[in-house]
């Protein structure tokens, strides 16, 4: 697949901007390197949201979803760094979702990002997936656009919860996620507001509640990068 894995861990969260300075050097200095350097994780990407002044939007690409319940990512999640120890509490309204591919097409990274939250209608999963994955399979293809991919949450059973997530609270999970990626912010947003519209996805088979997302590029790394 055009993402680096079979896998993915999307996350969206907030941090207050007294707390964004501390945060940026923390995750890219060190919280990247620490992820990139588990077997299985290939790439990160950290997105700062153009709608408002406090969100975040993280993915990490991965070899394999057996990769979420391994042994070297479940030691880091329970025996976080004092940095990490110190920061997690300032990861607000976290959302977490631990994904497969469901479909990938395109690649590399791009500047922009829309992320589209969704959730099937009963009993309508398999029409919306088709009718999503027909929907996004030119996307790379258009202009000012690189990438569209289809990720379906898909929580490991056996995972308890761990050190981080007592440290930061509960946190939530989105169902379905849709991924919009290019190098024209309006482009993604043109293709995000008509081929990918709420009511179009409700048309396809989605529910009426879904949350869209417009990010910027703020940083990414490459397990090559640490390797290097």
């Amino acid at each position: 697949m055009p993402l680096l894995g079979k896998a993915a861990l999307a996350m969206w969260w907030n941090v207050r901007p007294e707390q964004r300075a501390e945060f940026g050097d923390w995750h890219s200095h060190e919280h990247f390197p620490e992820r990139m350097s588990i077997p299985g994780f290939r790439r990160g990407s950290r997105w700062t949201s153009a709608l408002d002044t406090q969100g975040f939007f993280v993915l990490y690409e991965l070899e394999a979803y057996e990769t979420l319940t391994s042994a070297a990512y479940l030691d880091r999640l329970n025996h976080p760094t004092p940095w990490s120890t110190k920061m997690m509490p300032h990861h607000l309204d976290m959302v977490r979702s631990q994904c497969r591919a469901a479909a990938s097409f395109g690649g590399g990274i791009a500047t922009s990002l829309a992320t589209i939250r969704l959730s099937p209608r009963a009993g309508e999963g398999e029409r919306l997936k088709a009718a999503l994955i027909d929907a996004i399979r030119d996307v790379p293809a258009m202009p000012g656009l690189t990438g569209a991919h289809l990720l379906v949450t898909d929580t490991p059973r056996a995972t308890s919860r761990t050190a981080e997530q007592r440290i930061r609270g509960a946190d939530a999970a989105a169902d379905w996620i849709v991924l919009l990626s290019g190098y024209e912010g309006e482009a993604v947003e043109q293709a995000a507001s008509t081929k990918l519209s709420a009511a179009e996805l409700v048309r396809i088979g989605a529910q009426e509640k879904m949350i869209a997302g417009r990010y910027r590029l703020g940083y990414a790394m490459t397990a090559q990068d640490i390797a290097g």
